[in-house]
Parts: structure tokens; C-alpha cells; sequence
């Protein structure tokens, strides 16, 4: 293990921390479960509103920059070029940033809210519940949950190729908090801790959904057991690609995760049905643009209705506590693109995936039920894990096109923890972009380790209410990042702008 890794206080506090909770939900499955429920209940009835409100910051200011003077700033060099083609960049926002979480509820979601309306004055299954669910599930993968990956991602992209600095969550913070090295390793502590629950938790969710792939194909059963054997061949897998480097293993992972996705998406469009697809993503966007500020706002205090913490601030949280991941990779992709290019990139192409994968596949489920009387909601409603593979069952080439979709699933996690394990490497050498193969190998083996624990602790649920554990002060540091991050853009412009160099 290199030097600047062993000696370094964040990486074997944060690994001692995740080792006790693994050690402790190993001990105390149920427990542990419950006192994540807990957490869950206090973060989301407390601090909700804090949540909807600093997201909605987070797109605001994102927008507000891209059209800026600021917007032509290169994420590097004043004349260095993109350093991957933008079909492999997307490829590798794409699997960080959705991956198969995005397969998971492309189905499940929409399905979910049709027949558990959003608002209790609309009929479950009916024409009105079905456009409500469209709308709101192209929300919640929408701009708002990139924006936060997108800030930061843009704040170390510029700290490291711009400014060639560390490209760690404190660094970015260094104007506001000074020298202080007991916070900023505190800091970066919270942020590997808050990636390994978040990338636990995404690991969780796919190999609950492949467990339930294999029952609808091959009769395999749904148990702990084929679970846990799913999490060690993925373990070994991302190992090995983990070990061939970023330009090898996740370049090639997430161009093959890009192509089968558009595939697959080609196929259920066609084979489909292709109009009410076409119009369910039109009105869907409508609905999702219309509705945008009442949604981002959205709380019920006068009701004491829980639906929106239970998925829109659930969401929120759960895309906060995965940031330092997802926009750690980010900015480590988007070198030499500027502000502009980046915000587009980030905030308007992976969204706009996402609404036309969840209008294919979700319109198609959707259709089915409302046209020919099938019952894919209440399935869902039964095991949400089936939901894409109950959807199959009325498509031509079911097999197949479950087969294709369990492997798309598996090449997701394994690129997510391809990546994961890279990035946790980064913020625990002190900002190395080389780190050591062992310290990969290390936080690959608790995140898959953390991942059995939870699903023991109770499945989804508690993959669900653990993932929120870091959010509430990490969303703080964000808010703390814009704010530094604005310093240095307005101090480094002026110096540029006397140069005539962005």
C-alpha cells in the first residue's frame, strides 16, 4: 500500500467506521434495522423542507452559472480538449451517476404511483393516476437529483484540472473552514462514509432486482443465500476490472452499458406500444415542466400525508449521500469541457435519458394495465423487485430480453463498484488520481460487505433508511461548496479576464 495511503487518517477511520456498522447489522440484523427506521423517520419529518429547498438551490445556481460570464471557464487548461468522446462521457455519467438504479424503477416507480397516487384526490389506476406517475417519476430523475451530483463534480473537476489542487470534499470547502486539517479530515471521512452507504445501497437494490430476474427466468429462488452468492461474483468481477484502470475496464464497461441500454430501449419502443410511448413522454415532459416548482416544493404539513417523504425527500437524501461518489467520478471525467458543456452534459442529457428510458418501459407497463387489463401495478405492489420482468411477460422474447436485462443489471453494479472503489481510493490517498490497488481492493470488499449486512437488516427498507444516515450534514457541506466555489470562480475570473484566457 503506498505511503500517502497508509498514513492517512481518513482512509482507516472511515474503513474502522464502516467496519463497525458491518460488524454490528452482521450481530444485530433486526436492530440494526430498526434503528435505521428511526433515523429515517427523524431525518425526513424534521429536515424534509431543508432537503427540497437546498436541491432546489443546487438547479438554480446551476442554471444561473451555465448562462453566466462564467460559463466559457474550462474544467482544465485554457486550450485543453475533452478527454473522452461524448458518447463515452455520457456512457460514464450514465452508469455512475443511474445505472441500475434507472433499470430497477424505470418500471417500479411509475407503477408504484399509479396504484398509490402521489395525492390522495386521485383514483388509483385510473387515466388521471397513470399521468400523475408519468410526471412525477420523470421529476424525481430529472434535473434536480443531477444537480446534485453536478455540483460536486464541477466544484473538484476545477479544483483538480483547473486549479490543480487536491480534488477532495475539503479542499473545496478550504476558503470557509481555513487550514483546519481535524475538519477537513473529518469532512472527507463523512464523504467515504456516506459513498460506501450510498454505493452499498445501489449494490443492494440491483441484486435484489437480479434475484428477482432469475426467479421470473430460471425459477431460482428469492433467499439471502442466492443474493449473497450474486454479491460475490460481482465482487470478484469488479475486482478484476478495477485492476486494468479507469481508460481500460470502466471506459469499455460503460460504453457496453450505454449500447445495451439502447438496445433494449429501441426493442420496447418498437415492439410496444410505439404512439402512447411518444405521447406519454410529450405529456410526461409537459406535465414535469408545468409542475416543476410545486413538486420541488411540495410538503404537507396540513394533512400529515407521507408520500412525499417517503419518496421525493427519500430521494433526495439518497442522491446527497451518494455525491462524493458519483460527483467525484464525474468531475474525474469531464476534464478539458467547459462550465457550459458540463452543465449541459450533466443536467440536460442524462435527465432527458431518463425520462425517455422511464416513458418506454414505464408507458409500456402502464399501457398494459390500462388497455389490456393486466395486472403489472399490483405485481409491483407485491415485490417491486419484478416489476421490469413482469413487464417482459407482455413483450415478444421475454427470455431474452429478461436475460439481456439481468446482464445490463449486472454490468451496472459492476462498473458502479468499479468506480466506487477507484474514487474511495482517491479520497483516501490524500486526492491521488493513481491510488494503491490494496486500498481498492479494501473498500471493494466492505462495500460488498456492507451491502449482505443490509440486505439481512431487512431488504429493501433498510437499504432504503441506511443510505440517509449521511445526508442531513453532508447537504450542508454542499450548500458550503457553492458558496466557496463562487469565491474562487469570481477571484480566478477577474485574474483571466486580464489575461484574455478562459
Amino acid at each position: 500500500m503506498k505511503k500517502n495511503t497508509f498514513n492517512n487518517p481518513v482512509f482507516y477511520v472511515s474503513a474502522f467506521v464502516v467496519l463497525l456498522l458491518v460488524i454490528v447489522g452482521a450481530i444485530m440484523p433486526n436492530r440494526f434495522g430498526a434503528v435505521a427506521e428511526k433515523m429515517f423517520n427523524f431525518t425526513t419529518i424534521n429536515f424534509g423542507w431543508f432537503y427540497l429547498l437546498a436541491v432546489f438551490i443546487f438547479v438554480a445556481f446551476l442554471i444561473i452559472l451555465s448562462v453566466s460570464k462564467y460559463g466559457k471557464i474550462k474544467l482544465g487548461a485554457v486550450h485543453s480538449k475533452p478527454e473522452y468522446s461524448f458518447f463515452t462521457w455520457v456512457g460514464m455519467l450514465f452508469s455512475a451517476g443511474f445505472g441500475a438504479g434507472l433499470v430497477f424503477w424505470g418500471v417500479a416507480e411509475p407503477m408504484s404511483h399509479f396504484f398509490n397516487t402521489p395525492f390522495p384526490e386521485v383514483e388509483a389506476m385510473t387515466e388521471e393516476a397513470a399521468r400523475v406517475a408519468m410526471g412525477y417519476a420523470f421529476f424525481h430523475w430529472g434535473i434536480s437529483q443531477w444537480s446534485v451530483f453536478a455540483i460536486v463534480g464541477l466544484v473538484i473537476s476545477y479544483l483538480q484540472f483547473r486549479k490543480k489542487q487536491r480534488g477532495l470534499i475539503s479542499t473545496s470547502i478550504q476558503p470557509i473552514i481555513g487550514e483546519n486539517k481535524s475538519i477537513a479530515n473529518t469532512v472527507d471521512t463523512l464523504a467515504v462514509v456516506a459513498t460506501v452507504m450510498g454505493v452499498a445501497t445501489s449494490l443492494g437494490l440491483g441484486i435484489l432486482q437480479m434475484n428477482g430476474g432469475l426467479k421470473s427466468v430460471f425459477d431460482v429462488p428469492t433467499s439471502i443465500w442466492v443474493q449473497m452468492g450474486i454479491a460475490g461474483v460481482m465482487l470478484v468481477t469488479y475486482l478484476i476490472s478495477s485492476s486494468t484502470g479507469l481508460d481500460r475496464g470502466i471506459k469499455w464497461l460503460s460504453n457496453i452499458n450505454l449500447g445495451l441500454c439502447l438496445l433494449l430501449l429501441v426493442f420496447v419502443f418498437l415492439a410496444g406500444p410505439t404512439v402512447f410511448i411518444l405521447n406519454t413522454l410529450v405529456l410526461g415532459l409537459g406535465d414535469y415542466l408545468s409542475s416543476y416548482i410545486h413538486y420541488s416544493l411540495r410538503l404537507t404539513p396540513y394533512t400529515g400525508d407521507t408520500w412525499v417523504r417517503e419518496w421525493t425527500i427519500f430521494y433526495w437524501a439518497w442522491a446527497i449521500a451518494w455525491s462524493p461518489f458519483v460527483g467525484a467520478f464525474v468531475a474525474r471525467v469531464s476534464r478539458g469541457r467547459s462550465i457550459r458543456q458540463y452543465v449541459l452534459g450533466v443536467l440536460v442529457v442524462s435527465p432527458a435519458i431518463a425520462c425517455i428510458w422511464i416513458a418506454t418501459f414505464g408507458g409500456t407497463a402502464v399501457y398494459n394495465d390500462l388497455m389490456n387489463g393486466t395486472s403489472i401495478a399490483q405485481a409491483v405492489n407485491v415485490d417491486i423487485a419484478v416489476a421490469l420482468f413482469e413487464t417482459y411477460q407482455h413483450l415478444p422474447m421475454t427470455n431474452i430480453l429478461s436475460i439481456l436485462s439481468i446482464f445490463l443489471i449486472f454490468t451496472f453494479l459492476v462498473t458502479s463498484a468499479d468506480s466506487a472503489t477507484y474514487i474511495l481510493g482517491v479520497m483516501t490517498s490524500k486526492g491521488s488520481l493513481n491510488p494503491a490497488l490494496v486500498t481498492k481492493i479494501v473498500w471493494g470488499l466492505l462495500i460488498t460487505a456492507i451491502a449482505i449486512v443490509l440486505l439481512l437488516a431487512g431488504g429493501l427498507e433498510a437499504l432504503q433508511t441506511v443510505s440517509l444516515i449521511s445526508a442531513l450534514p453532508f447537504t450542508v457541506i454542499l450548500l458550503l461548496m457553492i458558496i466557496s466555489f463562487t469565491r474562487m470562480l469570481s477571484s480566478d475570473y477577474k485574474k483571466v479576464k486580464q489575461d484574455k484566457e478562459y
